[in-house]
């Protein structure tokens, strides 16, 4: 069983993203070229007397400097590397954000059943796609679209009712924040899985929904 660091820092060489010493318009022109993902630049940090503030103005905000900035946000989600690049030169510390419901839609669970899903889905040799790790404590499994439709039918297959488990699945109309992107003080999101040429074709929902389901009914 892979441990914790390990699943984080992964061993497989990857070309997305090299993050340390990258800037985010970098990795955010990667994510589209290399991965065909639409990208969209969200809220930033600012400096306010020596503390770290989300530029959306909201003293108490929920995901300082990782949420959109704008309510037309899906209308600015791009997949050129080039519009991509324009977004992040206007605001080079913008959160880089992933629309889903286009090339991927996201499963999201706490991180506690997160890790005991990839587990699972290791010993039963399961190809993840990219699964991100958020400050907040949450995991998101990249899977085909159409997941968000098909979920709640899926878990109660299972025998769960879909309100009883912390699984949440996202789709047209939602987003995730990409690696690097930092909530505010309290760390940067990273990947769990990071994206890799083996992963690049993405799993559908129902193949790793057993596992997910079981874990956050143990996560309780």
């Amino acid at each position: 069983m892979l441990s914790v660091e390990e699943t984080i820092v992964g061993t497989e060489a990857a070309q997305i993203p090299k993050q340390r010493g990258e800037s985010l318009l970098e990795t955010a022109v990667r994510y589209a070229e290399e991965r065909h993902w639409d990208v969209f630049a969200g809220t930033w940090l600012e400096a306010v007397e020596g503390v770290q503030r989300c530029s959306c103005g909201e003293v108490a905000c929920a995901a300082p400097g990782a949420h959109a900035a704008r309510a037309d946000w899906a209308s600015q989600a791009t997949g050129s590397a080039t519009v991509a690049r324009r977004m992040w030169q206007k605001q080079p510390t913008a959160s880089i954000l992933l629309p889903t419901g286009r090339t991927f839609d996201a499963l999201s669970v706490p991180e506690t059943a997160g890790f005991l899903a990839l587990a699972r889905m290791e010993r039963m040799e399961l190809t993840l796609g990219p699964v991100t790790l958020t400050p907040d404590r949450r995991m998101q499994f990249f899977v085909l679209p159409g997941a968000a439709v098909k979920v709640p039918d899926l878990v109660r297959k299972l025998g769960w009712s879909p309100a009883s488990l912390d699984l949440t699945a996202l789709g047209e109309g939602a987003y995730v924040p990409a690696p690097p992107t930092r909530y505010g003080s309290q760390g940067a999101v990273q990947w769990a899985c990071r994206p890799t040429a083996a992963n690049r074709w993405l799993p559908d929902a129902e193949e790793l929904i057993s596992a997910l389901a079981y874990a956050c009914g143990r996560d309780r």
